[in-house]
């Protein structure tokens, strides 16, 4: 018996089989524990993704992409779109220090996107201080859509009368809103 088989099994006398097949029921073992690691891992990357897809897309959208389905365009007959943005936001930007840019930012469309969520509303995009909602889309809600936004605008609107920045709390905020249906 080789030195570096008496190595492996520490002195002991062995038979040679037993102990080919304990190493190998610890590599598989070994193998086993990474392999679940490795799972787990991947299921939590995966968990990331669908969520910002479903951040991204209408959640019908997303489901047909994640399952491979083609997704055709759609027309809507009559939709309502509100664009806001922040009066003064290059003066505001210039300013400030870029952090604190992103946490006005992130403040303030956090407390919108608390607001929309009372409303028959999906949130299509934010860019910058730019924040547009749409309503009779992706799910068509009749003759609603235009009220369905006029509300969340004055609820938006209302919440922005006390809002205050960390940075500048003494500067009040100002959003300039526009609505069209069609």
């Amino acid at each position: 018996v080789s030195p570096q088989f008496k190595g492996i099994n520490k002195g002991r006398k062995t038979n040679i089989i037993d102990s080919m097949l304990r190493m190998l029921e610890q590599y598989s073992s070994n193998l086993e524990d990474l392999i679940r690691e490795r799972t787990e891992e991947l299921e939590i990357e995966k968990q990331k993704t669908d969520k910002l897809l479903t951040q991204m897309l209408p959640p019908s959208v997303a489901e047909a992409l994640k399952m491979g389905t083609p997704v055709e365009p759609e027309y809507f007959e009559e939709v309502t779109l509100y664009f806001s943005d922040i009066v003064g936001f290059t003066t505001i930007s210039a300013m400030s220090e870029p952090i604190e840019v992103v946490d006005l930012l992130n403040d303030l469309y956090t407390l919108f996107d608390a607001i929309i969520g009372s409303h028959d509303v999906y949130k299509v995009e934010t860019i910058g201080d730019a924040y547009m909602v749409a309503s009779g889309l992706p799910k068509r809600n009749g003759n609603r859509h235009a009220g369905e936004i006029a509300n969340m605008s004055l609820d938006i609107l209302s919440s922005v009368g006390t809002f205050k920045m960390r940075h500048m709390p003494e500067v009040p905020v100002r959003i300039r809103i526009g609505l069209h249906s069609g």
